[in-house]
């Protein structure tokens, strides 16, 4: 089948001219190359020598080299579907079709078995890079009499200068002016998907920023309200860890893009969804991670250290924690009591142990609620409960146990919260009114049980805490607590 594809140029040309199509950023809405890449070093990230050793060779060679030590699932990979359409009307309608790339042939013969209508394939061979004036110069080789070029970037300027005819798919404005002075036909132009400013908040996932207000409770339980510096380092804290986080999110949907493709909702993702390209989400991350390193160090040695486990903790999980069962929620639960100690260290406070106690148990039992929706969904679409879940480290069997360690780690925390009030609260001199802080139990209870019963009818979203931020009725309990914590601080009667 390989080498037919190779082989299978008609012996005579169609009245209309052969359509050629390039394959990455056009064909397809991501790059092969960097597809590769990612795939390798997901195999061992030292491999990253091997690449530069490989690519001090030249582009040919490192792409034949991934291509011999990768297996991409072709099936996910996003495709340009107004231009697969009209290619395949084209096809229908007598039209040679080809598929020409810089990408490794044997990377683009296995992409072209997805497509019914690619009768041939050109394409880099290990020795050479077909892009630019070598693509040009081949396919006016193989297509004397003229062919049509689907294209997107500057590149591909030498080739349009050689074909009769011009589809531009995605390109930039500079590209298309340019291509539209060399004053040949444009039979087709495909729009390029617009991340915008939506998509970018959406890739940076600013929504889970919501999460590092946990930072601000060392400085609410301190009584440090009136305080404009404490303010000032919390807040600076809070944009260094979402700057952290927001880049560590770009790591994990790198590592994960192929994963995400499969999954019900993560395929929506801009990276997932080829919206953002992976060289945007290569080049932001670090920057992102050296901002929030620098705000660090400029509030001192225990938040840049803070920052520096969050991000260390955060990447393991990306890499390997996030598919070892159990292991992974207490990670979870770890990352969000860290958002405390980070607020702890800014505002430069002692706060009670029982705090941080509470938070992971807290969180570890909204970590499992994240698992059984996982799992739950999977569910939906599985036969059969060995099935593992794609990129985890559950199986479909496991729901029962899920359950049962999420629900017991709710009450758990809520346990922990009485203990704090008989033990701590009440003997302290911080509350006018300790007794208000009876009513923290109940509504906490309620709440958990909100999560756990949403969670088992499998109608949860993703992640509870955002769920949470646009949950009424969670809303409404999380004002009864803060009502709560306020008139006991104020000492309203009870």
């Amino acid at each position: 089948m390989e080498n037919a594809l190779l082989a299978k140029a008609p012996a005579s040309q169609p009245v209309a001219l052969p359509l050629v199509l390039d394959v990455d950023h056009t064909l397809l809405r991501t790059d092969l190359l960097h597809e590769s890449a990612i795939a390798f070093l997901k195999l061992n990230p030292l491999h990253i020598v091997l690449l530069v050793l490989w690519l001090w060779q030249g582009k040919a060679v490192l792409k034949r080299k991934l291509a011999e030590r990768v297996q991409l699932d072709f099936a996910v990979l996003p495709v340009n579907a107004e231009l697969e359409d009209y290619a395949s009307r084209q096809h229908a309608a007598g039209r040679t079709v080809c598929l020409a790339t810089a990408a490794d042939e044997l990377l683009a013969i296995r992409l072209a078995q997805r497509f019914a209508f690619v009768d041939f394939v050109l394409a880099s061979d290990g020795s050479r890079n077909l892009k630019g004036a070598a693509k040009a110069a081949s396919l006016s080789e193989r297509f004397p009499n003229g062919f049509a070029y689907a294209g997107d970037s500057r590149s591909d300027l030498h080739i349009w200068e050689k074909a009769e005819a011009i589809l531009l798919v995605n390109a930039g404005q500079d590209t298309s002016r340019r291509a539209r002075a060399l004053e040949k036909p444009i039979e087709a132009e495909f729009g390029r998907p617009s991340l915008g400013l939506r998509g970018w908040l959406k890739a940076l996932r600013v929504h889970q920023w919501a999460k590092n207000v946990l930072i601000f409770i060392p400085l609410v339980l301190s009584g440090l309200f009136t305080d404009a510096g404490a303010w000032t380092a919390a807040l600076t804290a809070f944009v260094a860890l979402s700057l952290m986080a927001s880049g560590t999110y770009l790591v994990n949907d790198l590592w994960d893009i192929e994963d995400d493709r499969r999954h019900w909702s993560k395929s929506k993702r801009p990276l997932a969804s080829g919206r953002m390209t992976i060289k945007q989400a290569a080049l932001v991350a670090p920057l992102t991670l050296l901002v929030s390193l620098g705000l660090g160090l400029a509030l001192g040695p225990p938040v840049l250290a803070t920052l520096i486990a969050y991000a260390v903790l955060t990447l393991g999980y990306s890499f390997a924690f996030k598919r070892k069962p159990v292991l992974d929620t207490f990670i979870l639960a770890t990352l969000f009591t860290l958002r405390l100690v980070l607020g702890i260290a800014a505002v430069g406070v002692v706060t009670s142990p029982w705090l941080l106690v509470f938070s992971m148990f807290l969180f570890t039992s909204l970590s499992f609620a994240k698992r059984l929706t996982e799992v739950l969904r999977f569910a939906e679409k599985s036969t059969d409960i060995g099935d593992k879940i794609s990129g985890r480290g559950y199986f479909v069997m496991d729901t029962p146990f899920i359950l049962g360690m999420g629900m017991s780690s709710g009450m758990a925390s809520i346990l922990i919260m009485v203990l704090y009030l008989t033990q701590e609260a009440f003997l302290i001199d911080f509350y006018a009114n300790s007794v208000w802080l009876w009513g923290i139990p109940p509504m906490l209870f309620l709440w958990l049980s909100r999560i756990w019963m949403i969670a088992q009818r499998g109608e949860l979203m993703d992640d509870p805490v955002v769920f949470a931020t646009r949950d009424p009725k969670s809303l409404m309990l999380c004002a009864a607590v803060g009502a709560a914590f306020v008139m006991a601080w104020l000492g309203l009667p009870f």
